[in-house]
């Protein structure tokens, strides 16, 4: 069997617009529905929701079904926590709170086999289709596609020298992270934490990398693509419940 291909990282890398969902109700059926939804992307969260390594797996597995690509967010820039979603078989992580180029090189050593890296080798693991694939150990660095998450003043201002980092693929920009950081908590579409996130996607692309974002702001959507963004969340998954839930009730209720 040969390496499965990433489509996402594929299509990043030719500068495609890959619009994404954001998942964070730990349930196989729930992503299954959000997985056939016609999203390019959908994002596994365990960082912000109940979602632990292990449960990540079977969530992972209800999307595979359909033609979409999944993003895995670990809590934190972890090797442990990297290597065993590498083994379940994530191609695509999102790693949070980047904030320098030393841990962006960190990371990138945590998904690379030594001499490049120092990711663990296991054995019949989902990501080589339990052996199945061909030379997976030799070949898996291919189709890894990791992302790197700023989301503070510190990680924003080195925003080019973190894209330039050999290894990684895009940088996301976490707007509510970032208001914080700039003074403005609960403010992720403030004007000038927006233009900061503008300023960031341009010089990121310039870069030579893919920009990402999520907004729930249909404007600031809009915007984020005119400036360049490559893949952008328009949707998070309770959010749509809520907003669904409240806007049946309002209508019955006049």
């Amino acid at each position: 069997m040969d390496m499965p291909k990433n489509a996402f990282k594929a299509a990043i890398a030719a500068g495609e617009l890959q619009v994404g969902i954001w998942n964070t109700i730990p349930d196989p059926s729930v992503v299954e529905l959000l997985a056939g939804a016609g999203f390019d992307w959908i994002l596994i969260d365990s960082e912000h929701t109940p979602v632990t390594t292990p449960a990540m797996m079977p969530l992972m597995q209800a999307a595979s079904g359909y033609p979409v690509s999944t993003i895995a967010r670990p809590g934190w820039n972890d090797m442990v926590e990297i290597k065993r979603l590498l083994d379940q078989g994530a191609q695509t992580l999102l790693i949070p709170y980047v904030q320098s180029v030393e841990e962006a090189e960190q990371a990138v050593r945590f998904v690379r086999y030594p001499p490049k890296g120092v990711r663990g080798v296991g054995g019949t693991t989902r990501a080589s289709r339990y052996g199945a694939v061909k030379d997976y150990i030799q070949n898996a660095e291919k189709e890894i596609c990791l992302l790197l998450q700023v989301e503070s003043v510190e990680g924003m201002a080195q925003a080019e020298e973190i894209a330039a980092v050999d290894g990684v693929d895009g940088v996301f920009i976490g707007p509510g992270d970032l208001a914080v950081s700039m003074g403005y908590p609960g403010q992720p579409t403030h004007p000038e934490v927006k233009a900061a996130i503008l300023d960031g996607i341009k010089r990121i692309k310039a870069a030579g990398k893919a920009p990402g974002i999520l907004t729930l702001d249909p404007a600031f959507q809009d915007e984020a693509r005119d400036a360049g963004a490559i893949f952008v969340a328009v949707a998070l998954d309770a959010s749509v419940l809520r907003a669904g839930a409240i806007a049946a009730r309002e209508r019955f209720q006049g």
